[in-house]
């Protein structure tokens, strides 16, 4: 969505509140299309109630790492750190890049997360932002969301390796957000993490619609896993979020059919999309980004029918 009114910067979807405020004769319930997180939440068991009562046992938050690392292919248990989430470990980790020394200058590849410019700014960072991948390796911090959030670009494997390569000769770190990845043909890189020079990030409440679990990855070499740890602190993860991911990453079954789902899901909302003559530029099965010179009047139109979009300055939106 805009911002204030309907102009200046890009905000964050999921703001209902503001959705009111822009659009307050919309129809109710609010159909909620701004946000790239699952609309069909993954049914985890009942949470027991010392989960609520007592702080989490190491042991339990050990379990999780091992699995997220099985799950998302990191090298090692001892390769990954959980966190509530990844919105934490962004300025965690631009920190310890700007630490490192070597430059002062951190390249973005947009347009993307708005968040990630953000936490190297508050790092201490001048930053950049282009749509060039081989202007990335200039800065001693470079950021690729893959699959990008709005448009859907996705950068190769073998790309992204080289980078990797780059800024790890140079002292300097890639940093890579797999946010959407579970729903996207595009290659992780997180089984090179344990070469140098890379960061992965992963989301979990995304792909499993469980965004209000807060609980996010970081998978890299030991050293700066370790180090991300240390400034999180003890029981960073809370007993429910270990309860429900410790099921969640465990069932594949739930995993292989949602994708299903969604590309189903995605298929219908494109045809609707192309009956109305509305064009889809890119996305994922969690969002579809649509470029069209009546995407403000679409918005609007939406909007005033109680559907929450997200606008782009670029005449787009998702």
């Amino acid at each position: 969505m805009a911002g204030s009114a309907f102009g200046g910067p890009i905000q964050h979807g999921g703001n209902l509140a503001r959705a009111r405020a822009l659009f307050p004769e919309a129809r109710e319930p609010w159909i909620d299309l701004s946000t790239g997180i699952n609309p069909h939440s993954y049914p985890y068991s009942p949470i027991p109630a010392n989960a609520f009562s007592r702080l989490p046992e190491p042991d339990a938050l050990s379990r999780l790492c091992a699995l997220a690392a099985e799950s998302y292919g990191a090298p090692a248990p001892e390769m990954i750190v959980a966190a509530p989430g990844t919105q934490i470990l962004l300025p965690i980790i631009a920190g310890l890049a700007r630490q490192a020394g070597g430059g002062n200058r951190a390249v973005v590849l947009s347009p993307t997360y708005a968040e990630h410019a953000r936490a190297a700014a508050m790092a201490g960072f001048e930053v950049s932002e282009t749509d060039d991948l081989d202007r990335l390796a200039e800065g001693q911090l470079a950021i690729v969301v893959n699959p990008n959030n709005p448009t859907g670009r996705k950068v190769a494997k073998a790309d992204l390796l080289t980078l990797a390569r780059l800024m790890w000769a140079k002292g300097g770190l890639l940093v890579v957000d797999e946010a959407f990845i579970d729903v996207s043909e595009a290659e992780s890189v997180a089984g090179h993490v344990g070469e140098g020079g890379l960061v992965v990030l992963k989301s979990f409440g995304k792909f499993y619609g469980l965004a209000g679990v807060r609980l996010g990855f970081a998978m890299s070499q030991r050293e700066i896993v370790s180090r991300v740890d240390e400034r999180l602190g003890p029981w960073a993860v809370s007993g429910p979020a270990l309860h429900i991911a410790g099921e969640a990453l465990a069932d594949g079954p739930w995993q292989a059919t949602m994708r299903e789902r969604l590309q189903r899901d995605t298929a219908r909302l494109d045809a609707l999309l192309e009956r109305a003559s509305v064009r889809v530029a890119g996305g994922t099965s969690l969002f579809r980004f649509v470029r069209d010179g009546q995407a403000q009047a679409l918005y609007r139109r939406l909007g005033e029918a109680g559907i929450m979009t997200r606008r782009l300055r670029s005449g787009g939106m998702i």
